[in-house]
């Protein structure tokens, strides 16, 4: 049977990464649970930010006894005498600003603030009516998607109605051209009635001016029939 042979390399990288894995990591601090030490004559941390509801656990790491009680604040705190090791723990309910001190040494003080905790967000119920408003987007999504198809429809039949009303307003009307005839007739008419007289009045000149030389010639005839003698 073979021998497994681990590498030195890797058995090391495993010896160095193994207490990191294997050892737990420190407890973590429950919420709303803070701790405070008294150790060195001295309270650590000297000053602590919690929420209303949220408890406070002092722990004794001295040799001598200590206590807690409060000096300053909205209520009024006293814990009994705690020997080395000893613990004791207070929940705070009152929000405000709270001062304390070790009653056997009064070189110990600290303090401690207590917010308001956050109101609960309270959801308001849901009711749910199941009615016909589901159908309602359909129903305005067929009427936006018809409208312009109505719109189309009106503007077409608009166009139409326009198209056939220009036809008819812009057509000459049947009276017009025999009006022109009318009025070239009427100004002909009148145009050939001047003409008449003027025809007349032509002729009589001219039949005047006829009847003028014939006088004459007449006359000069007779005169030069006169001159001549007549033979014997």
């Amino acid at each position: 049977m073979r021998r497994l042979i681990v590498p030195r390399t890797l058995l090391a990288a495993f010896l160095v990464a193994a207490p990191v894995t294997v050892l737990p990591a420190s407890p973590a601090q429950a919420a709303g649970t803070h701790q405070v030490l008294m150790s060195g004559y001295a309270f650590s941390p000297r000053s602590l930010t919690i929420t209303a509801g949220d408890t406070v656990t002092w722990t004794n790491r001295d040799q001598a006894p200590h206590d807690v009680k409060t000096t300053s604040g909205p209520a009024s705190v006293h814990s009994p005498m705690l020997n080395k090791g000893g613990s004791w723990s207070h929940t705070f309910t009152t929000a405000g600003t709270y001062g304390y001190v070790c009653t056997v040494h009064p070189g110990m003080t600290a303090q401690l603030v207590v917010e308001p905790a956050a109101a609960p967000t309270t959801r308001a119920p849901v009711h749910e009516h199941h009615t016909s408003a589901p159908a309602a987007v359909p129903t305005e999504r067929s009427t936006a998607a018809s409208t312009p198809a109505m719109t189309m429809d009106h503007s077409a039949h608009t166009t139409k109605s326009a198209a056939a009303a220009a036809p008819a307003s812009q057509a000459p009307s049947p009276t017009a051209p025999a009006a022109q005839p009318a009025l070239g007739t009427q100004n002909a008419a009148s145009a050939t009635r001047p003409l008449q007289p003027l025809l007349l009045l032509t002729g009589v000149v001219a039949g005047v001016a006829v009847l003028c030389l014939l006088l004459v010639g007449s006359r000069s005839a007779a005169a030069t029939g006169k001159d001549d003698p007549s033979p014997s």
